[in-house]
Protein backbone atom coordinates (compact mmCIF):
# COMPACT_ATOMS: atom_id res chain seq x y z
CA UNK A 1 0.00 0.00 0.00
CA UNK A 2 3.07 2.14 0.49
CA UNK A 3 4.27 2.01 -3.00
CA UNK A 4 1.13 2.47 -4.85
CA UNK A 5 -1.33 -0.55 -4.29
CA UNK A 6 -4.74 1.33 -4.70
CA UNK A 7 -7.62 -1.14 -3.10
CA UNK A 8 -7.64 -2.72 0.47
CA UNK A 9 -10.24 -5.50 0.03
CA UNK A 10 -8.07 -7.91 -0.09
CA UNK A 11 -7.13 -7.34 3.96
CA UNK A 12 -10.91 -7.98 4.60
CA UNK A 13 -11.33 -11.71 3.50
CA UNK A 14 -10.97 -14.46 5.77
CA UNK A 15 -10.78 -18.46 5.10
CA UNK A 16 -13.95 -20.17 6.54
CA UNK A 17 -13.77 -23.60 7.29
CA UNK A 18 -16.84 -25.87 6.17
CA UNK A 19 -17.94 -27.10 9.98
CA UNK A 20 -15.90 -24.69 12.38
CA UNK A 21 -15.10 -21.01 12.61
CA UNK A 22 -11.22 -19.97 12.62
CA UNK A 23 -10.11 -18.01 15.52
CA UNK A 24 -8.43 -14.82 14.89
CA UNK A 25 -4.43 -15.01 15.42
CA UNK A 26 -4.25 -14.81 19.27
CA UNK A 27 -0.79 -13.30 19.59
CA UNK A 28 -0.70 -13.75 23.76
CA UNK A 29 -2.11 -17.16 23.31
CA UNK A 30 0.62 -18.45 20.08
CA UNK A 31 3.82 -17.34 22.32
CA UNK A 32 2.31 -18.98 25.68
CA UNK A 33 2.07 -22.40 24.20
CA UNK A 34 6.00 -21.70 22.52
CA UNK A 35 7.31 -20.22 26.07
CA UNK A 36 11.05 -21.87 26.33
CA UNK A 37 10.34 -23.31 23.14
CA UNK A 38 11.46 -22.90 19.51
CA UNK A 39 10.79 -23.11 15.99
CA UNK A 40 12.32 -23.21 12.44
CA UNK A 41 11.24 -22.45 8.78
CA UNK A 42 12.73 -24.82 6.57
CA UNK A 43 12.53 -23.58 2.75
CA UNK A 44 12.58 -20.90 0.01
CA UNK A 45 11.25 -16.65 0.03
CA UNK A 46 7.74 -18.55 0.92
CA UNK A 47 9.26 -19.93 3.98
CA UNK A 48 10.32 -17.07 5.21
CA UNK A 49 7.30 -15.36 3.81
CA UNK A 50 5.45 -17.44 6.52
CA UNK A 51 7.84 -16.29 9.25
CA UNK A 52 7.37 -12.47 8.37
CA UNK A 53 3.88 -12.98 8.61
CA UNK A 54 4.28 -14.73 12.32
CA UNK A 55 6.44 -11.71 13.26
CA UNK A 56 3.97 -9.68 12.21
CA UNK A 57 0.92 -11.42 14.24
CA UNK A 58 3.31 -11.30 17.40
CA UNK A 59 4.11 -7.65 17.19
CA UNK A 60 1.32 -6.66 19.75
CA UNK A 61 2.94 -8.89 22.30
CA UNK A 62 6.46 -9.07 21.88
CA UNK A 63 9.41 -7.42 20.01
CA UNK A 64 12.20 -9.89 19.43
CA UNK A 65 15.95 -9.19 19.59
CA UNK A 66 17.39 -10.26 15.98
CA UNK A 67 20.32 -13.46 16.50
CA UNK A 68 22.87 -13.10 13.58
CA UNK A 69 23.81 -15.76 11.43
CA UNK A 70 27.61 -15.12 9.62
CA UNK A 71 27.34 -18.45 8.32
CA UNK A 72 24.77 -18.58 6.64
CA UNK A 73 23.29 -15.02 6.24
CA UNK A 74 20.08 -15.73 4.29
CA UNK A 75 18.84 -17.64 7.20
CA UNK A 76 17.50 -15.67 10.05
CA UNK A 77 16.58 -15.84 14.01
CA UNK A 78 15.48 -13.69 16.34
CA UNK A 79 13.92 -14.51 20.06
CA UNK A 80 11.34 -13.18 22.33
CA UNK A 81 13.12 -12.96 25.49
CA UNK A 82 10.38 -12.66 28.02
CA UNK A 83 9.00 -15.71 26.64
CA UNK A 84 12.46 -17.48 25.84
CA UNK A 85 11.02 -18.76 22.21
CA UNK A 86 13.26 -18.56 19.08
CA UNK A 87 12.09 -18.24 15.63
CA UNK A 88 14.33 -18.77 12.74
CA UNK A 89 14.17 -19.31 8.86
CA UNK A 90 16.61 -21.66 6.80
CA UNK A 91 17.99 -20.20 3.95
CA UNK A 92 17.37 -24.01 1.91
CA UNK A 93 14.99 -23.47 -1.45
CA UNK A 94 15.68 -27.33 -2.46
CA UNK A 95 15.75 -28.58 1.15
CA UNK A 96 19.02 -30.63 0.34
CA UNK A 97 22.62 -29.42 -1.28
CA UNK A 98 22.66 -27.48 -4.05
CA UNK A 99 25.40 -25.54 -5.76
CA UNK A 100 24.97 -23.12 -8.93
CA UNK A 101 26.29 -24.71 -11.59
CA UNK A 102 26.51 -21.25 -14.16
CA UNK A 103 27.06 -17.86 -13.81
CA UNK A 104 24.03 -16.57 -14.31
CA UNK A 105 23.09 -17.19 -10.44
CA UNK A 106 20.61 -15.65 -8.98
CA UNK A 107 18.49 -15.77 -12.39
CA UNK A 108 15.60 -18.21 -13.14
CA UNK A 109 17.71 -19.66 -16.11
CA UNK A 110 20.66 -20.55 -13.40
CA UNK A 111 21.31 -24.26 -13.76
CA UNK A 112 22.30 -25.84 -10.36
CA UNK A 113 23.21 -29.13 -9.31
CA UNK A 114 20.87 -30.38 -6.93
CA UNK A 115 22.27 -32.98 -4.23
CA UNK A 116 19.37 -35.34 -3.79
CA UNK A 117 20.46 -37.35 -1.06
CA UNK A 118 22.30 -35.00 0.73
CA UNK A 119 20.53 -32.21 3.42
CA UNK A 120 21.34 -28.98 3.20
CA UNK A 121 23.64 -28.15 5.68
CA UNK A 122 21.95 -24.35 6.80
CA UNK A 123 19.14 -26.68 8.57
CA UNK A 124 20.58 -30.04 9.23
CA UNK A 125 23.60 -28.49 11.54
CA UNK A 126 21.11 -26.55 13.72
CA UNK A 127 18.13 -28.18 13.63
CA UNK A 128 18.41 -30.51 16.31
CA UNK A 129 17.88 -27.96 19.01
CA UNK A 130 14.37 -27.15 17.67
CA UNK A 131 10.78 -27.83 19.43
CA UNK A 132 8.76 -27.50 16.07
CA UNK A 133 10.24 -27.07 12.51
CA UNK A 134 7.89 -26.62 9.17
CA UNK A 135 9.36 -27.90 6.28
CA UNK A 136 8.16 -26.69 2.91
CA UNK A 137 9.36 -26.16 -0.96
CA UNK A 138 7.84 -25.03 -4.35
CA UNK A 139 8.76 -23.01 -7.31
CA UNK A 140 12.66 -23.44 -7.75
CA UNK A 141 12.15 -26.80 -8.81
CA UNK A 142 10.84 -25.24 -11.38
CA UNK A 143 14.16 -24.35 -12.90
CA UNK A 144 16.87 -26.15 -14.65
CA UNK A 145 18.72 -28.73 -12.47
CA UNK A 146 21.13 -31.75 -12.35
CA UNK A 147 20.22 -34.10 -9.78
CA UNK A 148 23.34 -35.81 -8.03
CA UNK A 149 23.28 -39.58 -5.87
CA UNK A 150 26.03 -40.44 -4.35
CA UNK A 151 28.32 -38.10 -5.73
CA UNK A 152 26.91 -39.36 -9.34
CA UNK A 153 24.88 -37.37 -11.86
CA UNK A 154 21.33 -39.55 -12.31
CA UNK A 155 19.73 -37.33 -14.38
CA UNK A 156 18.17 -33.68 -15.10
CA UNK A 157 15.37 -31.34 -15.46
CA UNK A 158 15.99 -28.77 -18.57
CA UNK A 159 19.30 -28.65 -18.38
CA UNK A 160 19.64 -30.28 -22.32
CA UNK A 161 22.82 -31.93 -21.84
CA UNK A 162 23.52 -35.12 -23.90
CA UNK A 163 23.84 -38.50 -22.86
CA UNK A 164 22.00 -37.15 -19.09
CA UNK A 165 18.75 -38.92 -18.43
CA UNK A 166 15.62 -36.55 -18.62
CA UNK A 167 13.54 -36.19 -15.30
CA UNK A 168 11.01 -34.39 -14.23
CA UNK A 169 11.16 -31.28 -11.51
CA UNK A 170 8.69 -34.04 -9.60
CA UNK A 171 11.68 -36.38 -9.38
CA UNK A 172 13.86 -34.09 -7.45
CA UNK A 173 10.69 -32.68 -5.67
CA UNK A 174 10.44 -36.24 -4.37
CA UNK A 175 13.50 -37.04 -3.25
CA UNK A 176 14.12 -33.83 -1.74
CA UNK A 177 10.87 -34.44 0.93
CA UNK A 178 12.52 -37.93 1.40
CA UNK A 179 16.17 -36.83 2.48
CA UNK A 180 14.76 -34.13 4.59
CA UNK A 181 12.12 -36.27 6.81
CA UNK A 182 14.77 -39.30 6.71
CA UNK A 183 17.60 -36.86 7.60
CA UNK A 184 15.06 -35.57 10.98
CA UNK A 185 14.12 -38.97 11.20
CA UNK A 186 17.67 -40.01 11.89
CA UNK A 187 19.36 -37.24 14.12
CA UNK A 188 19.31 -38.64 17.39
CA UNK A 189 19.00 -35.60 19.23
CA UNK A 190 15.97 -34.33 17.05
CA UNK A 191 12.94 -34.62 19.28
CA UNK A 192 10.48 -31.91 18.03
CA UNK A 193 7.18 -31.81 16.13
CA UNK A 194 7.59 -31.71 12.07
CA UNK A 195 5.02 -29.86 9.88
CA UNK A 196 4.50 -29.93 5.95
CA UNK A 197 3.28 -26.90 4.92
CA UNK A 198 1.45 -27.74 1.77
CA UNK A 199 2.94 -26.15 -1.83
CA UNK A 200 1.68 -22.46 -2.04
CA UNK A 201 0.33 -21.38 -5.65
CA UNK A 202 1.60 -19.02 -7.77
CA UNK A 203 -1.59 -16.42 -9.60
CA UNK A 204 -0.31 -15.50 -12.91
CA UNK A 205 -2.63 -14.81 -15.41
CA UNK A 206 -2.53 -14.13 -19.17
CA UNK A 207 1.11 -15.65 -19.41
CA UNK A 208 3.60 -16.68 -16.98
CA UNK A 209 6.36 -14.53 -14.89
CA UNK A 210 8.36 -14.38 -18.02
CA UNK A 211 6.15 -13.91 -20.87
CA UNK A 212 3.52 -11.18 -19.41
CA UNK A 213 1.76 -12.83 -16.74
CA UNK A 214 0.47 -10.51 -13.86
CA UNK A 215 -2.03 -10.57 -10.95
CA UNK A 216 -4.37 -8.20 -10.80
CA UNK A 217 -7.44 -8.96 -8.97
CA UNK A 218 -8.59 -7.60 -6.08
CA UNK A 219 -11.35 -10.16 -5.09
CA UNK A 220 -10.97 -13.83 -3.55
CA UNK A 221 -12.42 -16.13 -6.28
CA UNK A 222 -14.66 -19.49 -6.07
CA UNK A 223 -13.07 -23.15 -5.92
CA UNK A 224 -14.71 -23.64 -9.26
CA UNK A 225 -13.03 -20.53 -11.21
CA UNK A 226 -9.52 -21.24 -9.62
CA UNK A 227 -7.72 -24.54 -8.88
CA UNK A 228 -4.28 -26.47 -8.71
CA UNK A 229 -3.09 -26.82 -12.66
CA UNK A 230 -0.05 -27.66 -14.21
CA UNK A 231 2.77 -29.19 -11.80
CA UNK A 232 1.11 -28.49 -8.42
CA UNK A 233 -1.60 -31.05 -8.06
CA UNK A 234 1.15 -33.53 -8.52
CA UNK A 235 3.76 -31.88 -6.38
CA UNK A 236 0.80 -31.37 -3.72
CA UNK A 237 0.14 -35.05 -3.90
CA UNK A 238 4.01 -35.95 -4.20
CA UNK A 239 4.91 -33.73 -0.37
CA UNK A 240 1.85 -35.33 1.36
CA UNK A 241 2.78 -39.07 0.31
CA UNK A 242 6.17 -38.52 1.53
CA UNK A 243 4.88 -37.51 5.08
CA UNK A 244 2.45 -40.14 5.31
CA UNK A 245 5.58 -42.22 4.65
CA UNK A 246 7.73 -40.04 7.33
CA UNK A 247 4.72 -40.56 10.06
CA UNK A 248 5.11 -44.58 9.76
CA UNK A 249 8.58 -44.06 10.31
CA UNK A 250 7.84 -41.57 13.03
CA UNK A 251 5.98 -43.26 15.66
CA UNK A 252 8.51 -45.68 15.97
CA UNK A 253 10.93 -43.02 17.25
CA UNK A 254 8.17 -41.08 18.71
CA UNK A 255 8.31 -38.55 16.55
CA UNK A 256 5.64 -36.32 15.41
CA UNK A 257 4.75 -35.53 11.72
CA UNK A 258 2.04 -32.70 10.76
CA UNK A 259 -0.02 -31.79 7.80
CA UNK A 260 -0.22 -28.33 7.50
CA UNK A 261 -2.72 -27.91 4.76
CA UNK A 262 -2.80 -24.43 3.13
CA UNK A 263 -3.04 -25.10 -0.15
CA UNK A 264 -7.10 -24.88 -0.53
CA UNK A 265 -7.22 -21.59 1.46
CA UNK A 266 -4.49 -20.12 -0.81
CA UNK A 267 -5.90 -21.55 -4.21
CA UNK A 268 -8.54 -18.67 -4.37
CA UNK A 269 -6.57 -15.98 -2.95
CA UNK A 270 -5.52 -14.03 -6.61
CA UNK A 271 -5.45 -11.13 -4.84
CA UNK A 272 -2.88 -11.24 -2.03
CA UNK A 273 0.33 -11.31 -4.01
CA UNK A 274 2.43 -7.74 -4.07
CA UNK A 275 2.05 -8.01 -7.93
CA UNK A 276 3.71 -4.44 -9.41
CA UNK A 277 3.32 -2.91 -5.91
CA UNK A 278 6.03 -5.29 -4.35
CA UNK A 279 9.14 -2.67 -5.13
CA UNK A 280 9.46 0.87 -4.77
CA UNK A 281 8.17 3.06 -7.58
CA UNK A 282 11.96 3.73 -8.41
CA UNK A 283 12.96 0.29 -8.12
CA UNK A 284 12.16 -1.22 -12.27
CA UNK A 285 8.98 -3.58 -11.39
CA UNK A 286 9.56 -5.45 -14.71
CA UNK A 287 8.14 -8.39 -13.90
CA UNK A 288 5.25 -8.43 -10.70
CA UNK A 289 5.00 -10.89 -7.95
CA UNK A 290 2.59 -13.22 -7.87
CA UNK A 291 4.44 -15.49 -6.22
CA UNK A 292 4.81 -14.29 -2.71
CA UNK A 293 2.04 -12.70 -0.30
CA UNK A 294 1.62 -9.47 1.34
CA UNK A 295 1.71 -8.44 4.83
CA UNK A 296 -1.18 -8.41 6.24
CA UNK A 297 -2.83 -10.62 3.90
CA UNK A 298 -4.12 -14.32 3.06
CA UNK A 299 -0.44 -15.89 4.15
CA UNK A 300 -1.52 -14.83 7.92
CA UNK A 301 -3.88 -17.66 7.48
CA UNK A 302 -1.36 -20.57 7.30
CA UNK A 303 0.08 -18.91 10.97
CA UNK A 304 -3.85 -18.96 12.46
CA UNK A 305 -3.89 -22.73 11.43
CA UNK A 306 -0.53 -23.45 13.15
CA UNK A 307 -1.97 -22.13 16.64
CA UNK A 308 -4.62 -24.42 16.06
CA UNK A 309 -2.29 -27.35 15.29
CA UNK A 310 0.11 -26.11 18.43
CA UNK A 311 -2.93 -25.94 20.55
CA UNK A 312 -4.11 -29.64 19.50
CA UNK A 313 -0.46 -31.09 20.24
CA UNK A 314 -1.56 -29.73 23.59
CA UNK A 315 1.37 -27.36 24.19
CA UNK A 316 3.42 -30.45 25.44
CA UNK A 317 7.10 -29.61 26.42
CA UNK A 318 9.19 -30.92 23.76
CA UNK A 319 12.76 -29.35 23.00
CA UNK A 320 13.63 -26.54 24.12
Amino acid sequence: MKLGRPDTEFLKWRWKPDECELPFFDAAQFLELVRGKSMAFIGDSLARNQMESLLCLLASEGDPVAVSNTKYPLSKSCLYTDYNFTVASFWSPYLVKDIVAKPTAGTADSLTNVYVDEAHEAWMSQIEKFSYVIVSAGIWFFRPQVYYENGNIVGCHLCHKKNVTNLTALYGYRKAFQTTFRTLLRLKNFKGVTFLRTVSPSHFENGEWNTGGNCVRTKPVSSKEMRLEGLYPEMYSTQVEELNAAEKLGRKRGLKFRLLDTTEALVVRPDGHPGYYGKRVHENMTIPDCVHWCLPGPIDTWNEFLLQMLKMEGGSSLGQ
